[in-house]
């Protein structure tokens, strides 16, 4: 008799993905950063097109990150443009990897597509501290 295979349920969902390797972690990955970016594109346009207004408007956006907005805290708000930006870094990390893994054959080998992997996760959280480092003037 064959087993019979069933989804994975919410509770299961933890020790499941314990188990995924780095090439599991960047696809899931890449997927929840494009969604991120899907779903923020409104409100990061709508604010670029604000601190675009007036030398005025830019300041009152800027103030966001040490007074905050609508009851949240200036430290709020930096880790949500945090997140953000590891969003943006890792789908451009990802993708880039996506495009090599289609143009080459030897990149889909396994021990190769796994150091890709640990590279994009890696270089997109270095790049997310050092930018966000940056960005909030700590270096």
């Amino acid at each position: 008799m064959r087993p019979a295979h069933r989804n994975v349920g919410l509770a299961q969902l933890p020790a499941y993905m314990a188990r995924f390797p780095s090439t599991a972690w960047v696809s899931l990955l890449h997927r929840v950063s494009g969604l991120l970016l899907v779903v923020a594109l409104p409100l990061v346009i709508a604010t670029l097109e604000a601190a675009l207004a007036s030398a005025g408007s830019y300041e009152r956006l800027t103030a966001v990150f040490s007074t905050g907005w609508g009851g949240l805290p200036g430290w709020l708000m930096k880790l949500l443009s945090l997140v953000l930006l590891w969003a943006f870094l890792h789908h451009l990390a990802a993708g880039l990897r996506f495009v090599l893994l289609d143009m080459s054959h030897r990149a889909v080998e396994k021990h190769r597509a796994s150091r890709s992997a640990r590279w994009v996760l890696i270089s997109s959280l270095t790049l997310t501290v050092a930018v966000g480092a940056k960005a909030f003037a700590l270096l």
